[in-house]
């Protein structure tokens, strides 16, 4: 029993690693596009050609009921958030270093912290509210207010990781009454006409390989979603939580090797900082008898954008149950 209980963990773990690795390179591509487009043009074709692909997955719901939302004014705000932070989180990408970016959107735990106090009625102990702030004093540390340019990519990827964690929010506070499909599909036809209007006053010409590239964009964020819940299907959450943090090990490397990005001290101290408190704040939310709200281990996932949809949506709806879930 422990062994196999072992090499459960261990496949989850690896299947994590695995779809960690493709949205970092999903992020790469993101990059690349954005020496070129505006992050209005990517996020557009992004949402436009991921449409087919999870349009197919929610025809995997056999669940009655009409498309029309029970909450509207949650469902609409939602769909706004979710385009914030797709849109913000591109246009980080596009203009900081890798490694500089996912330890700010590495924040959104934290927030969703804080958040689910004032929207969920939720109780936060003293140890997670210690993880906070460290984790936040880790962000000052990436940005350096005063001692380096605070840059427009810097006020994105914090405008990006709030703007996620309110989505995630609004989906604990909504989602056992609305449907998975309602909440998975809102977001990208909100990004497909929202970033369609405004499409004329940043168009540029598309080139077919960089079309291309916008596919692969589509794919690999539905492809690393998928593994990342086949990773809390087969692994504990404690275990397989962490591993998304595998993301700054890529960023690094890419970043050296692709971009020529060097790597300062600061960030990575910063980097440390924000992981370890969010790595904190799972381990209490998987302690028994200490807290029955886990406002981070249900979000189960990086910052949402119109290529990687909640996970725990996307599972419900194709039937994936992460295991040790009370949610």
């Amino acid at each position: 029993m422990s062994g196999d209980f072992t090499k459960s963990n261990g496949r989850g773990a690896s299947l994590a690693l695995g779809s960690m690795a493709i949205f970092a390179t999903h992020d790469v591509i993101i990059k690349h596009l954005g020496q070129t487009y505006s992050p209005v043009q990517i996020v557009f074709f992004a949402a436009l050609l991921s449409f087919p692909l999870l349009s197919i997955i929610l025809l995997n719901d056999k669940r009655g009921g009409s498309l029309r939302p029970v909450h509207p004014g949650w469902v609409a705000a939602r769909v706004i958030f979710a385009l914030l932070a797709g849109f913000f989180a591109f246009y980080a990408f596009s203009t900081l270093p890798l490694a500089q970016v996912y330890p700010l959107l590495f924040a959104s735990p934290l927030l969703i912290t804080v958040l689910s106090i004032p929207l969920l009625g939720e109780k936060v102990g003293l140890h997670r509210w210690v993880a906070v702030i460290f984790g936040l004093i880790g962000v000052l540390i990436v940005v350096r207010p005063g001692q380096a340019d605070l840059q427009l990519g810097h006020v994105a990827a914090l405008t990006a990781a709030m703007c996620g964690a309110m989505a995630s929010i609004i989906v604990r506070k909504v989602g056992g009454e609305e449907r998975s499909v309602v909440l998975l599909l809102s977001p990208i036809l909100g990004n497909v006409l929202v970033m369609g209007a405004a499409l004329p006053f940043v168009w540029v010409p598309l080139q077919l390989p960089d079309l291309g590239f916008m596919a692969v964009i589509a794919l690999f964020g539905l492809s690393a979603s998928f593994l990342q819940i086949l990773a809390y299907r087969a692994g504990e959450a404690a275990i397989v939580a962490p591993m998304q943090y595998s993301q700054i090990l890529w960023a690094i490397f890419y970043g050296w090797f692709i971009f020529g990005e060097g790597l300062d001290g600061p960030t990575m101290l910063g980097a440390g900082v924000v992981i370890v408190s969010g790595m904190y704040i799972v381990f209490r939310e998987t302690r028994p008898n200490v807290s029955e709200n886990q406002p981070v281990l249900r979000t189960r996932g990086r910052t949402e954008t119109v290529t990687s949809p909640r996970t725990s949506l996307l599972g419900r709806v194709m039937g994936l149950r992460a295991r040790n879930s009370r949610s």
